[in-house]
């Protein structure tokens, strides 16, 4: 019996330690970008979601395949989910427009009615704030009637953010809906730290990402990593992007789905995984807004 009784609480022991030494882990929250936009996006999405993993996914709900997106995120509770403010379509050949019709927000399309291709385009096109709010209120009406519980907003290529007018109104909209916000820069809403990969070489996105998370992660905020995936299918592999040559070869070849398939990749890695609840522990906009709440958002400069 006492033996029984001492094994019990050496189990307590152990476990309470685990618990203990994981709350003093940095907290990490991944957010996938541009859910939603591809059919490639939403699979790669769905190899993400059968790791059980918490992250938050930002859907673009003015993209044709954001209902897919939809489907995969109801049978995912463990994912937190927003709006990503889409006011671009920076693809070649495959365009999209505002959900609230091209005659409703005439400021806001090209000649062939579709968004403009690049945040130059958009900056220099005369849109009208009105029209602004116009159509990002009908995307976020679009996410709310989806089904899905809607946590937070944050902005596609940071047009919504980029400037005190359309900062404003963004800020607007989140206090209207009742939504959070996420970041495309340092200015942060709930102290959070901001990384992202897009930007690094796919030759070293994956060693970068891992000394990222292993060695630099601050310990006392939470610590937003903005992330993009998608598989190398023709789909991925045909899609030219016109707002960066970053992502296209010198020889014109597009390199976007390279990318993302490496970004998927370096998630699903082994060595990632043994990371995990060593040195950072998974969250996401849902847990971090349980912890501070909505009162207590408010606009910060947090450098890494």
């Amino acid at each position: 019996m006492r033996k029984t009784i001492c094994l019990l609480g050496l189990a307590v022991l152990l476990i309470t330690g685990n618990l203990s030494a994981q709350q003093k882990l940095p907290k990490l929250m991944l957010r996938l970008d541009d859910i939603g936009m591809c059919h490639a996006v939403n699979m790669a999405m769905q190899k993400m979601a059968d790791t059980k993993m918490p992250f938050s996914a930002s859907v673009q709900f003015a993209c044709p395949w954001y209902q897919e997106a939809v489907a995969i995120l109801k049978k995912n509770p463990q994912i937190s989910v927003d709006v990503h403010l889409t006011l671009t379509s920076e693809w070649r050949y495959y365009r999209w427009g505002p959900v609230t019709g091209r005659e409703a927000v005439p400021s806001l399309v090209d000649k062939d009615g579709y968004f403009h291709q690049s945040t130059d385009a958009f900056a220099k096109s005369g849109y009208k704030l009105d029209d602004v709010e116009k159509e990002l209120s009908a995307q976020i009406e679009r996410a709310q009637a989806s089904g899905l519980k809607i946590t937070y907003i944050d902005p596609h290529m940071g047009i919504a953010l980029s400037t005190p007018e359309l900062r404003a109104l963004t800020e607007k909209l989140a206090r209207k809906y009742k939504l959070a916000i996420s970041t495309l820069s340092d200015v942060v809403y709930f102290g959070e730290t901001y990384h992202e990969m897009w930007g690094e070489p796919v030759a070293t996105k994956k060693s970068a990402f891992l000394n990222y998370v292993s060695t630099k992660l601050n310990a006392t905020r939470p610590n937003l990593v903005v992330i993009h995936v998608g598989l190398m299918q023709p789909e991925m592999n045909a899609l030219f992007d016109m707002n960066s040559n970053m992502m296209n070869g010198k020889d014109g070849k597009p390199l976007t789905s390279l990318h993302r398939q490496t970004e998927l990749n370096m998630m699903l890695s082994p060595e990632f995984k043994a990371l995990v609840n060593k040195k950072f522990v998974l969250t996401n906009y849902t847990e971090l807004i349980k912890e501070k709440s909505l009162a207590g958002m408010k606009k910060e400069t947090v450098k890494n």
